[in-house]
């Protein structure tokens, strides 16, 4: 998958009362929209892409990954920057650009290679200061001042109050539907935007427990806990696969493993292949990669439905498009655990299931299926902002999102 991104539309989860107004950002005022199914969200539209910009000579070549995070917002830092025309000092104009494929060798003065444009900006640093032996390794290396998509930052507004989030991660949450003083667990939690959603809308009454075996990524997790000021998380950096014991645990053990049915919901947003994201220009993993997950996503199901409390909700969810990770993994949890039923989702916002995994139609309507080709391709601009109405805005909102794909069921009792 490869060229330019659509636009996108990001959205925000305020964990106080929405509303609606307007913001500010780049000198342009654009409309701020609460959800009307989700009173959490504001959703905030994206402008672009501009095809206003004059481009520089001066280049600065950039990762993949660095090209993303520009593309939602962000200005460009030390590390990813891959190499710069050859007389670039501090404060130049330069033009960056994402090295797609992966070509362009460290420290080269000139790339030919294929690269999406993504916007200009002013460099802060010099060639030398960025590539010599003893150069920046951190900080900023680019500020940009005329990104190709208009994308509001949150990084210093309400730092306890707002979160940036996909709309889907979002929903997710919402099915799930967890409650004042009960018990959930969030298998594979990090970076913690579902987590910390989940214990806003318990109201932090209750117990979260958010496991993930990345070290790094659960410290995160805990930084934006305190952040939103949410006590009632417990994160435990703990591989999910192995967090069901069938001894009993010393009774003051706050983290795994755990007994069977300690929990009276889970959400299992497993690790998975990761087609569905975007801003995404290109696709590397190798088709040995993508076809690990699937054996990877049973195992944590499996433990997740024995820690699962009689009567209690399960929510699996990914962010990839592929049948054998979604349609194809309902339909073995269903003949694998008789005690599993699928459940009607609230809100379902997104398609239903895709057919091909033996699935009957009445099961792939209670699926939620978020399709990233299912949104306009167009690009916005002020004057089509100004023309749309709310409700537009909103269809557009809900349609031009990541991949995502959801499933929930219940735990009969009895069986």
């Amino acid at each position: 998958m490869s060229g330019a991104p659509p636009c996108v539309t990001p959205c925000v989860i305020t964990y106080a009362p929405a509303g609606g107004g307007r913001a500010q950002f780049k000198g342009i005022s654009v409309p701020v929209l609460e959800h009307p199914q989700l009173q959490d969200i504001l959703l905030i539209p994206s402008i672009g892409p501009r095809q206003d910009l004059k481009k520089h000579e001066s280049e600065v070549i950039v990762g993949a990954q660095c090209g993303y995070a520009v593309l939602r917002g962000a200005h460009v830092y030390v590390p990813g920057i891959i190499s710069t025309s050859r007389f670039v000092k501090a404060g130049d104009l330069v033009s960056v650009y994402s090295d797609i494929e992966g070509k362009c060798k460290r420290g080269a003065k000139e790339f030919e290679g294929v690269k999406v444009f993504l916007g200009n900006g002013i460099s802060e640093l010099s060639r030398s200061d960025i590539f010599s032996s003893h150069g920046r390794t951190t900080g900023l290396g680019v500020r940009m001042t005329e990104p190709v998509y208009l994308s509001p930052s949150f990084d210093s507004m309400l730092p306890s109050h707002l979160f940036l989030q996909n709309l889907p991660s979002v929903v997710v949450s919402h099915v799930l539907n967890p409650q004042p003083g009960e018990r959930i667990l969030d298998m594979c939690a990090a970076p913690g935007g579902k987590t910390t959603h989940l214990a806003a809308l318990m109201r932090d009454e209750g117990e979260v427990i958010a496991m993930d075996k990345i070290a790094n990524k659960v410290k995160k997790l805990k930084q934006n806990a305190e952040l939103l000021q949410l006590n009632c998380i417990k994160a435990f950096c703990y591989d999910g696969t192995k967090a069901l014991t069938v001894e009993k645990t010393e009774d003051k053990q706050e983290g795994p493993p755990f007994l069977p049915e300690s929990f009276d919901r889970i959400l299992l947003d497993a690790p998975c292949s990761g087609m569905g994201q975007r801003p995404n220009m290109v696709y590397s993993s190798t088709l040995k990669e993508v076809t690990s997950y699937q054996p990877l996503q049973r195992k944590l199901f499996s433990v997740a439905v024995k820690l699962l409390k009689p009567g209690g909700v399960l929510v699996y969810s990914t962010c990839t498009i592929t049948l054998s990770e979604n349609e194809e993994q309902v339909a073995w949890a269903l003949e694998t655990f008789p005690c599993l039923q699928l459940q009607p989702q609230e809100p379902h916002i997104g398609g239903e299931g895709m057919r091909g995994a033996g699935l009957a139609l009445h099961q792939l309507k209670l699926l939620q299926r978020f399709d990233p080709s299912a949104g306009t391709l167009q690009g916005t601009d002020m004057e089509s902002l100004q023309d749309c109405r709310e409700e537009d805005l909103v269809s557009l909102a809900n349609k031009d999102c990541i991949g995502f794909f959801i499933a929930k069921f219940i735990k009969l009792k009895g069986k």
